[in-house]
C-alpha cells in the first residue's frame, strides 16, 4: 500500500516551480531546463526512495525504473542548460512518454490492489498529454503581438512549452495533495474486526 506522504512528496516541487514559471518573465530554454532538471531530480529521488521500501514484485521494479528515468532526465538537464529548445524539448518529451507509460501501466496492472492505482493511471496520463501537446508545438514558431499596454511582445515555441510545463505541474501538483490527503483520510480497509 502506497503510503499518504507519497504524492504528497511529489506535490511539493511540482507546486513550487509552478508558481516559478507563472511569475516568471523569462520562459527561455535555459530557464525550462533549469526547472525541469529541478523538478525531475527532486521527484526521480523520492519515487526511487519509496520504490525501494515497497515490497518487491513488478510494482517496484516499475517503480523503480521510473524513478531512475525521471532522475537521470534531471541530472541531464541540469548538465545541459545550454542545450537550447530542441535539446529541452528531447528531454522533456523522453521523461514524458517513458514515465508516463510506466506510471499508466502501473496504475491498469494495480486496480485491485493498490488504492493509488486510479491516481497513478491519472498522473501517468497527464505526463503522457504533456508529451502530445510539447511535440505538437512547431519548433520554429514566432508570433509578435500587441499587448493591452501597447508594447510589442513575441510568443515563440519556447515560451508555450515552457507555459505548457508549468500548467502541468499547476495539475498534478493540485492533484497529487488531493490524492495524498484521501489516501490519509480513507478508511483502513486492511484492519481486521476486534474480537467481542
Amino acid at each position: 500500500m502506497t503510503s499518504w506522504y507519497a504524492p504528497l512528496a511529489r506535490a511539493i516541487p511540482a507546486l513550487v516551480l509552478a508558481a516559478v514559471v507563472t511569475f516568471s518573465a523569462d520562459h527561455s530554454p535555459a530557464l525550462g531546463l533549469i526547472t525541469f532538471g529541478i523538478f525531475a531530480a527532486a521527484t526521480g529521488a523520492v519515487i526511487t526512495a519509496f520504490a525501494l521500501r515497497s515490497p518487491a514484485g513488478a510494482a517496484r521494479v516499475l517503480q523503480l525504473t521510473q524513478g531512475i528515468v525521471t532522475l537521470v532526465a534531471g541530472i541531464v538537464s541540469l548538465a545541459m542548460i545550454a542545450g537550447g529548445l530542441p535539446f529541452f524539448v528531447l528531454v522533456l518529451t523522453a521523461f514524458a512518454v517513458v514515465t508516463g507509460f510506466l506510471e499508466l501501466y502501473l496504475g491498469l496492472r494495480s486496480r485491485r490492489t493498490d488504492r493509488s492505482a486510479r491516481d497513478w493511471i491519472f498522473t501517468g496520463g497527464l505526463t503522457v498529454l504533456l508529451a502530445i501537446i510539447v511535440l505538437l508545438v512547431p519548433p520554429g514558431f514566432v508570433q509578435t503581438f500587441e499587448g493591452p499596454d501597447g508594447v510589442v511582445r513575441e510568443l515563440t515555441a519556447s515560451v508555450i512549452v515552457v507555459g505548457t510545463l508549468g500548467a502541468y505541474w499547476a495539475i498534478l501538483g493540485i492533484y497529487l495533495v488531493i490524492a495524498a490527503l484521501s489516501l490519509k483520510w480513507a478508511p483502513d480497509t486492511t484492519a481486521t474486526p476486534k474480537a467481542a
